[in-house]
């Protein structure tokens, strides 16, 4: 057998590999935090409708997620420390296009850039730590650590991009990234101690390709659905595109020597109760950060900075109670964590809901934001492990990445689908208040452009109406999170069926991000 086929495994983890794998997470994590608290200005900048703004953060969310479990492959085929290294390269060049953008369409294309590259961080330097760290004990010190960075740079994206965009051009927020990111290929490239586990590994091209054209033709359909009209033969054609496609993926699943996801795994009601509660989930709460986003931004006109604060706060939650948490996990059963989650986020959604959309104070928000946070983080911290204790213990593994890979397109699907429904109920509530060059401007380029630029009567009007559709939206958010508390209930169980190796060792639960 030849060197390229043979595993690596370091036999410890060094202090320089596990900085740098830090580094490349947090990185990663930074770049999905950083656009939050600076959608107003995209959208005042660009003149931007309220799906095209969507876009910004569904770009990067949907590479990420599509392309994580096959990075995840390549790393153990052709060495985790090349990927690691490439990572940083395609982040930086992406959040480059982002701090040069001149227009929406080159924003998305850095931040799907950008996710390319988050893609490759995110498995890879999870997977060299866990290569390095062969006692359990070890293992989870360092993921503890790796987990720990991801939610430091969760706190300082919003924080850092509200201030660079308040005093500066709202481009300045994506300089950090590209420093950032030159700076874990730089570190990777010294530090990390390479490993690689080839055996058994192959890519699942079919798999691979028809599940990326499913989901990406899907997210189009519906972001571009409430503009373009569901009837027109651009929205029927890429949801017809999205089934035929995802037909496709189940066909080449069933075909597959080694398919990238066992369709077994759907026929135990636990699991697949599981990956439900993961897309309402990350659905509910990404969608309800998207809405708090544009009304303290792009409706209210709040500075970068102050429309920051509540993200801040918002991601400082995990921070704090994560070591409390961790604990938790090997004392209460994940479903009741679970409960425990989606329950708070819920009330803290319909809380969001019932202010009037001229509250812009923090103090209004703090309540319902402290209950998202701590909602947030009690469904990520359990989510993947009640998804693999449901399952048999060899597919641990495959089930924590499907967990993966549903929860961050929810992620996606969030901002898209609260964005139609928001902006469609907004222009429903406007017809017939809105006159001459006011109607012209809503027809056009929607309630967004109303609020930033119309007359004065016009402004306020549209105000109204996007108070009562970013309402609605959050409504639906809260909705989703219930439907998850429900799915739990009753669907989500522990496997008692697993094997004793299963029953009395400890499966290792992959952090969730945020």
């Amino acid at each position: 057998m030849t060197q390229t086929t043979k595993s690596i495994s370091p036999n410890r983890l060094d202090k320089g590999t596990l900085i740098a794998c830090c580094l490349a997470v947090a990185a990663a994590q930074l770049c999905i935090t950083v656009p939050s608290p600076i959608n107003g200005e995209i959208q005042a900048a660009f003149g931007a409708s309220g799906s095209q703004v969507a876009w910004v953060t569904s770009a990067f969310i949907l590479p990420t997620a599509i392309l994580e479990l096959n990075f995840g492959v390549l790393g153990d085929l052709f060495g985790r420390k090349r990927l690691l290294v490439l990572g940083g390269l395609i982040l930086a060049l992406g959040e480059l296009l982002n701090a040069t953008a001149q227009s929406i369409g080159m924003l998305w294309v850095g931040q799907a850039l950008a996710g390319v590259g988050a893609a490759a961080l995110f498995p890879s330097s999870l997977a060299v730590i866990a290569a390095a760290t062969p006692d359990q004990k070890d293992r989870a010190k360092a993921v503890s650590t790796w987990a720990l960075s991801i939610s430091l740079a969760s706190a300082a994206g919003p924080l850092s991009s509200g201030i660079l965009a308040t005093v500066a051009d709202f481009r300045w927020a994506f300089v950090p990234p590209v420093v950032l990111g030159l700076v874990v290929a730089v570190a990777c490239w010294k530090l990390v101690t390479d490993s690689k586990a080839p055996e058994g590994r192959t890519l699942d091209w079919p798999g691979q390709i028809t599940i990326a054209v499913g989901l990406t033709a899907l997210l189009w359909g519906i972001i571009e659905g409430g503009e373009r009209g569901w009837s027109s033969a651009a929205i029927v054609g890429s949801l017809s595109l999205a089934a035929i496609a995802l037909v496709g993926f189940v066909v080449a699943e069933l075909r597959a020597a080694s398919p990238m996801f066992n369709l077994e795994l759907l026929k135990i009601p636990s699991f697949a109760a599981a990956a439900v509660v993961a897309l309402a989930g990350m659905f509910g709460f990404i969608g309800t950060a998207y809405c708090v986003s544009i009304r303290l931004g792009a409706v209210m006109h709040l500075s970068a900075l102050r429309a920051s604060m509540p993200f801040v706060i918002l991601q400082l939650i995990p921070l704090l109670l994560a070591p409390v948490l961790s604990r938790m996990l090997t004392r209460v059963d994940a479903r009741w964590l679970l409960m425990g989650g989606l329950l708070p986020m819920a009330a803290g959604q319909f809380w969001i809901a019932a202010l009037p959309i001229t509250t812009t104070s923090l103090a209004a928000f703090i309540g319902p934001v402290l209950l998202l946070g701590v909602g947030f983080i009690c469904v990520v911290s359990s989510l993947t492990s009640a998804a693999v204790n449901a399952v048999p213990i060899h597919m641990t593994g495959m089930a924590s990445g499907a967990t993966s890979l549903v929860r961050e397109f929810g992620q996606g699907l969030g901002p898209a689908v609260i964005s139609t429904i928001a902006m469609s109920a907004a222009s429903a509530a406007l017809v017939g208040k809105l006159s001459g060059a006011d109607a012209g401007m809503e027809a056009a380029a929607g309630p967004l452009a109303v609020v930033n630029a119309g007359s004065d009567s016009a402004r306020a009007a549209a105000q109204a109406a996007l108070g009562h559709g970013m309402a609605l939206g959050v409504v639906i958010c809260g909705c989703a999170s219930l439907l998850g508390a429900v799915v739990t209930l009753f669907l989500v169980r522990k496997n008692t069926a697993r094997s004793e190796v299963g029953a009395t060792g400890e499966v290792e639960v992959q952090p969730a991000t945020a």
